[in-house]
């Protein structure tokens, strides 16, 4: 029997449209000495400039590029899962920018943020960022937004949002003030439209700058939250996971919270569901676990699906992409949830 869609999905085009930095990842290995020796903290993300992001970019070790992005990695995820996604974010008019708009458009997302014709001359290059991933599969992330940095409400495609049952919000989005008003028009959109309106606290860093901000925004604009443990403590200020989690719960209709190899819990009211980790024979590269797991949950929630379920399709698509290098899935989602009786 085919499950009813919700009545915020009902006669949607796509089911995530997300916005966010639209960035390409350079993914190289590294010694924890490499971290030391540049002052950066072991699993963390950092801001840095161009003249900083040049001078890492020397140092590191020979790497691999990929189109990434938090948000872009979710619908990129949700598309593999043969889910129908859209997104928005800024560009510039060079060779990196033309990578981004090939990849996510590859795998089959609607991708149409007019590009900055001039972004390259005015220091607002494609975005990158450099990460740097431990032998255990940890990664430390130094992050050039450049023309990333310059999306706008101009930017924010009204018809679009209205058109797709979840609209997903990147966290790392918030810190420039023009991408936050860009925030508020896209979840006015989307609510006037009958849609839902997620985001993600994408870094504890993001959460410690803006704390009473995004509160405020979750506590008014937002639907749906995703978050991991440390974004979760940072954002209530407690080191009590029931008690952030129950907070969270009570005030967004569903709170998704990853727990690392403990898996995830999923907030509905009163409802909580334990979803665990997928085993993995050995944890390559940890970078894209938390976006594909947000393309799990988020397709799932749009086709009306359980939070057990949801989970589930987080949890299995998390645990396919840190078998690998890169932030994106190399297999067909669709396919690995049908063979783990997944059903969409």
């Amino acid at each position: 029997m085919t499950q009813a869609l919700p009545a915020f999905a009902q006669n949607a085009r796509f089911d995530v449209c997300a916005l966010g930095n639209a960035i390409v990842d350079v993914l190289a290995p590294c010694e924890p000495a490499f971290l030391e020796a540049k002052g950066l903290a072991p699993g963390s993300m950092q801001l840095v400039d161009e003249e900083q992001s040049a001078a890492l970019y020397d140092a590191m070790a020979a790497g691999v590029e990929a189109s990434g992005g938090s948000a872009g990695n979710t619908v990129a995820g949700v598309g593999s899962f043969g889910g129908r996604a859209a997104y928005i974010g800024k560009v510039a008019k060079d060779t990196l920018g033309e990578v981004f708009s090939h990849d996510i458009r590859a795998v089959g997302v609607h991708f149409d943020t007019p590009v900055l014709e001039d972004g390259a001359g005015q220091g607002f290059g494609t975005g990158r960022c450099l990460i740097n991933v431990t032998p255990d599969g940890q990664r430390t992330m130094c992050t050039f937004l450049g023309a990333a940095n310059q999306l706008t409400t101009a930017d924010v495609d009204a018809a679009v949002i209205g058109d797709s049952a979840i609209v997903y919000l990147e966290g790392y989005l918030f810190d420039p003030a023009p991408a936050r008003a860009a925030f508020e028009a896209a979840a006015a959109a989307a609510h006037a439209a009958g849609r839902k309106v997620a985001i993600t606290l994408s870094d504890s860093f993001v959460v410690h700058r803006w704390r009473p901000e995004l509160l405020e925004f979750i506590e008014t604009s937002a639907d749906i939250v995703l978050a991991n443990e440390a974004e979760l403590h940072a954002l209530f200020e407690t080191e009590s996971f029931d008690y952030g989690a129950a907070h969270l719960g009570r005030i967004v209709d569903v709170a998704a919270v990853t727990r690392g190899a403990a898996g995830s819990v999923l907030f509905r009211g009163a409802e909580r569901v334990e979803v665990e980790a997928y085993p993995v024979e050995k944890v390559v590269d940890t970078t894209g676990a938390g976006d594909q797991y947000a393309a799990g949950v988020l397709l799932g929630l749009s086709r009306g699906l359980s939070l057990a379920e949801a989970g589930a399709l987080g949890s299995l698509a998390a645990s396919e992409v840190i078998g690998h290098w890169g932030p994106r899935p190399m297999v067909g989602l669709k396919d690995l949830a049908a063979q783990h009786g997944l059903s969409l």
